[in-house]
């Protein structure tokens, strides 16, 4: 009689091998099904930045500028490195700026692009030792020894944060361009990353390119820094020949840090690097060459010191007796009389035409000596001459002379 165990081995056999298959289908699924709760992005970086509290002040940024906006919205393949609101505020700190407003729309502009890469989305895994070119224009180096980092010292905050034209690195720093990086700390850099300096900062551009250097090296020096206002203020509405600026900026630094408390009350000078200037110290103010003011103090920078004036520094180029003998020729003339008088006593017009004279003339006006002639009753310097002498003359003349220079602001 048969045997029944071998009956259904080779069913059950399948059986389990279908058990197994389904199981596989299963595990399978759950799988994709994982894959389908990561859900594509839905925000565009500029969406992105303006929903991460920490990089509101990135947001703001970006905002400044609708076309940059624009690109950022629009469709593409970006890579962004989003510098967080602490890293502002680092940036603000080391350049002396209180907020991103005060920053200059070019140099915003241009550091927000520097943080752009185009064309090209770049994941933490696809980053490598190389340079990668900016919106901007400039290198962005790139270090993977380690952590990575960028231009030395900036890090990765979060990486990789997907948006729908790209990719999005948070970095620690705000990264600042390989031709800008100079600049910070110096005495160049409260001007150049203040709207208030633009003018200033363009003549500087515009200058040889040795006023940048001997501004930029690390030998101690003072800037006058004068505002937008005060190059208007001294009547300058355009930027003049390099020559010209070469010497007018150059009269703005002294080849030594001096701070407001190294300038003695009262009258003093200092060399700068294109003539000496004067200081009028009192009642906590100071004023420059009579006329200018220091606004600001003690600026500090890595090379030096700067203050803030209100009206541009202009190199004397006429003695004074080129002034009066100018005016003398113009055509509402003040100082014909004066001329004619100096000319009676050639001693007193020499110093007064001489660069090395250190005078201050409280010079008479024509209506001054039509005022004296008809007291006196006669006609013309010649008929005053006559009845005084030519050696009265002289001390009337050297009775409107002092022999230091006085100005306005020193006058009690």
């Amino acid at each position: 009689m048969k045997s029944k165990t071998n009956l259904y081995p080779i069913p059950r056999l399948h059986n389990l091998v279908l058990v197994l298959f389904l199981a596989l289908c299963v595990i399978a699924l759950n799988g994709c099904n994982d894959d389908d709760d990561d859900p594509a992005p839905t925000d565009n970086i500029v969406m992105l930045a303006q929903g991460d509290s920490r990089l509101s002040d990135l947001a703001a940024a970006i905002e400044k500028y609708p076309d940059l906006v624009s690109t950022l919205n629009a469709t593409g393949q970006f890579t962004v490195f989003a510098p967080t609101n602490e890293a502002f505020n680092n940036l603000l700190s080391a350049i002396g700026q209180n907020g991103i407003d005060d920053l200059p729309e070019e140099v915003l502009r241009n550091v927000l692009e520097y943080h752009v890469v185009s064309g090209t989305v770049l994941r933490s895994n696809q980053l490598s030792n190389t340079n990668v070119t900016t919106l901007e224009g400039e290198d962005i180096t790139v270090s993977t020894t380690g952590a990575i980092s960028f231009n030395g010292s900036a890090s990765v905050v979060a990486a990789d944060i997907e948006a729908t034209n790209g990719i999005v690195h948070i970095i620690d720093e705000v990264l600042i361009q390989p031709s800008v990086a100079p600049i910070v700390g110096t005495i160049v850099a409260p001007a150049f990353f203040n709207k208030d300096f633009t003018t200033l900062v363009a003549a500087v551009q515009a200058a040889s390119p040795d006023v940048l250097s001997t501004l930029l090296n690390e030998d101690a020096k003072t800037l006058f820094a004068p505002t937008n206002d005060a190059f208007e203020a001294a009547g300058i509405t355009s930027l003049p020949d390099q020559a010209t600026l070469d010497a007018v900026l150059t009269y703005h630094v002294i080849g030594m840090t001096v701070n407001a408390g190294d300038i003695n009350d009262g009258s003093s000078f200092e060399s700068t690097l294109n003539g000496d200037i004067f200081f009028s110290k009192g009642d906590n103010q100071v004023f420059i060459n009579g006329t200018t003011e220091v606004t600001t103090t003690d600026i500090s920078a890595s090379n030096g010191v700067v203050h803030v004036i209100d009206r541009t520094l202009l190199p004397p180029s006429k003695t004074i007796a080129d002034i009066a003998i100018d005016s003398a020729s113009a055509p509402q003339p003040q100082f014909t009389q004066l001329v004619a008088a100096l000319q009676k006593v050639p001693a007193l017009l020499q110093a007064a035409g001489s660069d090395d004279s250190n005078l201050t003339v409280f010079a008479p006006t024509d209506a001054a000596f039509q005022a004296l002639y008809t007291a006196l009753n006669v006609e013309n310097i010649d008929e005053l001459e006559t009845q005084i002498g030519n050696q009265k003359l002289a001390e009337v003349l050297q009775h409107h002379i002092v022999g230091s220079r006085v100005f306005s602001t020193d006058i009690a």
